[in-house]
């Protein structure tokens, strides 16, 4: 390996730029040429050994700068990151650059052997790992200390010295992308191969979870519909749909898993290693020693962490639960006031006013959990985590715990509170509708036309008629600066988990609940594709082997509705006639099928594998073949050193 990074050729006349560094303006001279002498330089020395270029506009050099990289560069930075592809076998394997010749589709004159996206990860991997060696600041700024193994990237971000690092959307690719995915209304599945090959498997993983949510909600649909038309008032008929929602929550996940398994393996991330994760960008402390890799690093107290987030961080959570607690109790004495109007005047406008509260409390609902997001991301930020998996994971649990009760608290008040099956009916139609129609406009509609409004602007400044293909370089990268920045998936997984609640927790009560979750989720695809395509800078891809947390959060929903859907059983007329004379006995046989049910879909999720058994089947076998390897690298190791020591 060592010999490989010696040779690298660093040959600039292929340069295909790949990713752009926009520093702030103002950047001294020093220090532009001091970081890009760093990212040029050869491994050896610490570099990154990658090829930089400033970006000439009609102004001039400006501070952004262009980043690409040899092709053997990047065959040797696929193996350092770890990166699995498909071998001439059908088997996925590691790459290494030693072994590169027995990779499907692999030949040295084929640039395309790995994916721009790949590329590109490569690049931010190299990048984020170029480290300060014997520097105690930056050069030209003396505030911005540095020791040794510090991230340089991660300093000069902090420091606000360099503004943003993007990668370059590939417009050629991006059009065919653009047409097979959304640039005809159609029937069928999403491309998610070539999702995958441009965003990266996270994002691809999300849209497949999208389509594959969106298919599964279909039998509720379907079924819910014939309850709506047919049954609407007798809550007697919906113990059957109930039951059938139980363990359809419970199927859908357990299946999503094996098609997570099944996609993950095609594209390389199921046997990606876990990399040692780095502190965090934002994590700051005392400087000491990190005691597994021996590095200085800044370290901070878990005790000081621990009594941030329980003295300050719980009791501000419980604070934001009370004051939503409050306003649904307002909400309640709107509805009050409603219905007496309507009693009073009985007429068309006061048949609408009935539906006035709910709709305004949906849009208060929106409100908080928005506003309540960025006190969580600044409060978790504040607890100074090391690990960004800790830091999501904490904010996650604050998010979820709030944004559940803010949307819900209402339907379980009025479900065993208030025992009004028509108020809940009501309430839960108003708050899923209106939910989904703001989040289409404030997470897509809204974006795009500010994106389409900038693009108008810059046109009629250049005075040019040009489409996205005809672009020069800096007039792309000038328009990609402007572009806003995509933040994950976080607030997509989010709006799925809520709707995941409103269908599974009530939907026996409301069974149309699942037809508007399918609607939405239709034009939910096109919407997000429109946005990654359009309206968001290129994010770079991220490799993963599943949904993260995300699974945990719905399997958590769906054993809350096993609870809720088995109380309301308990309490139709149906069942309640069942037991005339004690409720105790009514009471205990509720709790002794729902204890029933959980006991099924625990067993089910056993049951059901979570890899299908030709991917667990080359899964071992691969592990075995690693394990023989290494076993072959002991005797070979053993027979040098018997050979030494007989020849001394």
């Amino acid at each position: 390996m060592m010999e490989s990074w010696s040779f690298l050729d660093t040959d600039e006349s292929n340069f295909r730029p790949l990713v752009v560094i926009e520093l702030a303006k103002g950047t001294k001279e020093e220090t532009i040429e001091w970081f890009t002498k760093r990212i040029m330089d050869k491994k050896a020395h610490g570099g990154a050994q990658l090829l930089i270029k400033p970006l000439i506009t009609e102004n001039g050099v400006e501070n952004t700068y262009l980043v690409g990289a040899s092709h053997l560069r990047l065959l040797l930075g696929a193996e350092t990151v770890g990166l699995v592809k498909e071998c001439s076998d059908n088997s996925m394997r590691t790459f290494t650059y030693s072994s590169r010749k027995t990779f499907k589709h692999f030949a040295d004159d084929n640039h395309n052997f790995l994916t721009m996206a790949e590329c590109q990860y490569i690049i931010k991997h190299e990048l984020e790992n170029l480290r300060a060696k014997n520097e105690k600041m930056i050069p030209g700024y003396p505030q911005a200390k540095l020791y040794p193994g510090k991230s340089i990237v991660r300093r000069l971000l902090t420091s606000g010295i360099l503004v943003q690092i993007f990668p370059l959307h590939d417009r050629e690719e991006l059009k065919k992308l653009r047409h097979s995915w959304y640039g005809r209304v159609k029937v069928g599945y999403q491309p998610l191969d070539d999702i995958r090959c441009y965003f990266g498997e996270t994002i691809a993983l999300y849209f497949g979870f999208l389509e594959y949510f969106t298919f599964a909600l279909i039998p509720m649909a379907v079924i819910g519909i014939p309850y709506y038309v047919f049954a609407w008032e007798d809550y007697d008929k919906y113990v059957m749909f109930a039951t059938f929602n139980l363990l359809w929550s419970t199927v859908i996940l357990e299946v999503w898993k094996r098609i997570c398994a099944i996609l993950t393996y095609r594209w390389g991330t199921l046997l990606m290693k876990r990399q040692f994760e780095e502190p965090r960008p934002g994590f700051h402390g005392v400087l000491g020693i990190n005691p597994v890799t021996g590095r200085e690093e800044p370290v901070y107290s878990s005790i000081k962490r621990q009594l941030r987030i329980y003295l300050v961080s719980l009791p501000f959570v419980c604070l934001c639960l009370y004051f939503s607690l409050y306003v649904m109790m307002i909400y309640f004495d709107l509805e009050q006031w409603a219905l007496d109007y309507h009693k009073e005047n009985e007429s068309n406008f006061s048949t609408l006013m009935l539906y006035v509260p709910s709709i305004i409390y949906a849009v208060v609902i929106e409100i908080m959990n928005r506003i309540y997001r960025y006190a969580a991301e600044f409060l978790t930020s504040w607890e100074n985590h090391r690990l960004e998996s800790s830091y999501q994971n904490h904010l996650i649990l604050k998010v979820l715990v709030f944004n559940f009760l803010n949307c819900f608290a209402s339907l379980f008040y009025i479900a065993f509170v208030l025992f009004d099956m028509k108020l809940l009916r009501q309430s839960l139609a108003t708050l899923l509708i209106t939910s989904q129609i703001l989040n289409q406009f404030a997470e897509s509609l809204l974006p795009y036309w500010l994106q389409k409004r900038y693009k108008r602007r810059m046109k009629k400044r250049k005075c040019s008629q040009k489409t996205d293909t005809d672009l020069s370089l800096a007039e792309q990268v000038n328009m990609e600066k402007e572009m806003g920045t995509y933040l994950g998936t976080f607030d997509d997984y989010l709006e799925l988990f809520l709707q995941f609640g409103y269908v599974s927790l009530f939907s026996c009560v409301y069974p149309l609940a699942a037809v508007f979750a399918v609607l939405n989720n239709i034009t939910e695809i096109y919407s997000d594709a429109l946005k990654m395509c359009r309206v968001y800078r290129r994010p770079f891809a991220e490799p993963t082997a599943n949904i993260g947390v995300w699974q945990l959060a719905f399997e958590t929903m769906s054993v809350i509705s096993v609870v809720t859907n088995c109380i309301l059983i308990g309490m139709s007329p149906q069942v309640d006639a069942l037991f005339p004379d004690s409720k105790v006995d009514l009471v205990l046989t509720v709790a002794l099928v729902e204890h029933l049910l959980l006991a099924i879909k625990f067993i089910m999720a056993f049951v059901i594998p979570d890899k299908p058994r030709d991917i667990q089947t080359k899964l071992s076998k691969l592990e075995f073949e690693s394990l023989e390897a290494l076993k072959q690298q002991v005797r070979a190791f053993k027979m040098q050193l018997h050979f030494l020591s007989i020849h001394h």
